[in-house]
């Protein structure tokens, strides 16, 4: 399957940025076998072009952090509810769903304060919210960090082999510190910011910056996703998958979703529906025929509710400001 817009060495870099983020372009280069300048400068188009964006994300269940997954019902003022949940640093990311009658976001408290408590408390009246769904997350099956099935392929085993980063310390025997945290924001800003830049931002020696990456990575206490336009990419059907489960297939149901190759998330929650899970396919033929096959498939699924997305206003805690500037005029 092509991409759109994009050709067979674009297709690599965003395949062999999904196995390893901040992978050097030499080594990528080396790779794929073009020129370091060549894979270089094609990443800065990219880039530029808003199709990829490197993030780096601490693992929320082994850093104190509690992610919630938040519906709200709003079916008059739901652009405008986006538009303003996007400027909120508390969110991670916010959708436009059910044919811009809903908002879905995902809510991230660090622990410091009790803002979990207090979100929903928040929202103004005026937003005429008719329904609200707060689903707690207690178990990530899987995180997105997986190419798309439209680049899956642009790489072979021995390539991804390659690129794939081995750990030299066991999980562990590290802790994510709170002076790591600018380190963090750093990272979740430009997940390839250069040692420098990321020393400027830490008031860090460069190569404690590198050998604190290092750790943290080893450690599993931090990775590295994609920020994808997924039109680019030829996904132009995405939906949210609100599942209820038999609480004794719950972590079998769970960890077969994680395998799926059209599952970018999947995470059991609280609440009724207490399996969540994001899917991203080429078309709604292909959600038909993922939804009748490998989840009809599932034993154990009790009822699915099939929530399709309209339109990431942010993503990976990056607001996407044309979206927001559209939104806020509705």
């Amino acid at each position: 399957m092509v991409s759109h817009g994009l050709d067979d060495l674009d297709r690599q870099i965003i395949h062999g940025l999904y196995i390893d983020g901040r992978t050097t372009f030499s080594r990528l280069a080396q790779v794929v076998g073009r020129s370091e300048q060549t894979v270089a400068r094609r990443y800065r188009l990219l880039r530029e072009r808003g199709v990829v964006r490197v993030v780096g994300q601490p693992a929320g269940d082994r850093v104190g952090r509690s992610d919630w997954m938040i519906r709200l019902r709003v079916p008059h003022t739901a652009p405008a509810v986006a538009a303003a949940l996007a400027r909120r640093p508390d969110t991670a990311w916010v959708s436009l769903a059910t044919m811009g009658a809903e908002v879905v976001c995902a809510f991230r408290d660090c622990g410091a304060t009790p803002q979990n408590q207090t979100f929903l408390g928040d929202l103004p009246s005026h937003w005429g919210v008719t329904a609200t769904h707060a689903y707690r997350v207690l178990h990530v099956f899987f995180d997105g960090a997986r190419p798309p099935t439209t680049v899956a392929t642009a790489l072979s085993p021995r390539q991804i082999g390659q690129l794939r980063h081995r750990a030299t310390v066991p999980a562990g025997d590290t802790a994510l510190r709170e002076l790591d945290w600018p380190l963090v924001e750093a990272l979740a800003d430009d997940g390839r910011a250069t040692y420098r830049q990321l020393a400027e931002r830490t008031h860090w020696h460069e190569s404690t910056v590198r050998d604190r990456i290092g750790e943290l990575l080893d450690a599993g206490l931090l990775g590295f996703d994609l920020d994808i336009d997924t039109a680019v990419l030829g996904i132009a059907t995405r939906a949210m998958l609100w599942l209820s489960i038999s609480p004794d297939r719950l972590d079998t149901v769970g960890r077969a979703l994680a395998d799926h190759a059209e599952v970018s998330f999947a995470a059991a929650s609280t609440g009724a529906a207490n399996l969540i899970a994001s899917i991203s396919c080429p078309d709604d033929a292909a959600l038909y025929a993922y939804l009748t096959g490998k989840v009809a498939a599932l034993q154990g699924v009790i009822d699915v509710e099939t929530v399709p997305i309209v339109a990431a206003v942010k993503r990976h805690v990056s607001v996407d400001d044309a979206w927001v500037a559209v939104l806020s005029r509705r």
